[in-house]
């Protein structure tokens, strides 16, 4: 049986702009992998409200899990929550237990609970909160999408949070085999070896040192002896 599947949905101009680097989606990944869940695709798009519901909805048809990263704060651009309400075609608004966790953590801090900070007290009808024990404002899960912060400590803490909840498969294993040759050099056997383990994946990752070009092949699959066996042949193919 496949692994299930999950996407992820990364929101903000500021990825898109260049001004941030996302380091969520590396992280998911390895996440993901650990559990035996394909992370098979990867969207980003702007703070436009259109453009996210269309994207979550595509997403959430596809896959089983779909997690998304930024657009959950306190300003006037910080529009997922109400995107994802919208792509759910239900309610949202400022809710209770979300709103209490928030009004103690800034009480206890001296701060006001000004109307901008009630804004991440809004969560869709029917969600569940995913815990925050950073900077308090929850995250939260409705359906198969699980809405989460972009700040990377954050999200990590969220991430931990949702990924005992999910229905995961068999933990995807990797072997790398460093290959001093060209790739147009080890193409056809690769290609060949590639037909002859369907089940795995086996890809070719070249690099460029100190004037000589080499590739690190790596095969990943679900079953040991079949990664094993496959790092075996190419091994043999390239040992000259």
């Amino acid at each position: 049986m496949p692994n299930p599947t999950a996407a992820m949905l990364v929101i903000g101009d500021e990825i898109l702009s260049g001004r941030t680097r996302d380091a969520n989606m590396h992280h998911l990944a390895q996440e993901l992998t650990k559990v035996g869940i394909d992370l098979c695709e990867v969207r980003i798009v702007s703070d436009d409200h259109d453009a996210i519901v269309s994207a979550l909805n595509a997403l959430r048809a596809g896959h089983d899990t779909v997690i998304t990263s930024g657009g959950i704060g306190p300003t006037h651009d910080d529009i997922t929550a109400d995107a994802v309400a919208a792509a759910f075609g239900v309610q949202i608004d400022v809710r209770d237990d979300a709103r209490d966790l928030l009004q103690a953590h800034y009480d206890s801090r001296g701060m006001e609970f000004n109307e901008a900070r009630k804004r991440m007290a809004r969560i869709p009808d029917g969600a569940s909160l995913i815990e925050n024990p950073i900077s308090i404002a929850p995250g939260f899960s409705i359906g198969n999408v699980h809405v989460m912060a972009g700040v990377p400590t954050v999200f990590q803490t969220m991430v931990a949070s949702v990924i005992p909840t999910l229905v995961g498969g068999a933990p995807i294993l990797s072997q790398t085999l460093r290959v001093d040759r060209g790739e147009g050099d080890i193409a056809g056997p690769l290609g060949q070896v590639a037909a002859d383990f369907p089940d795995l994946s086996i890809g070719s990752y070249p690099f460029q040192q100190n004037g000589a070009y080499g590739s690190n092949i790596v095969v990943r699959g679900s079953d040991g002896a079949r990664v094993d066996h496959a790092m075996a042949r190419l091994s043999e193919l390239f040992a000259a």
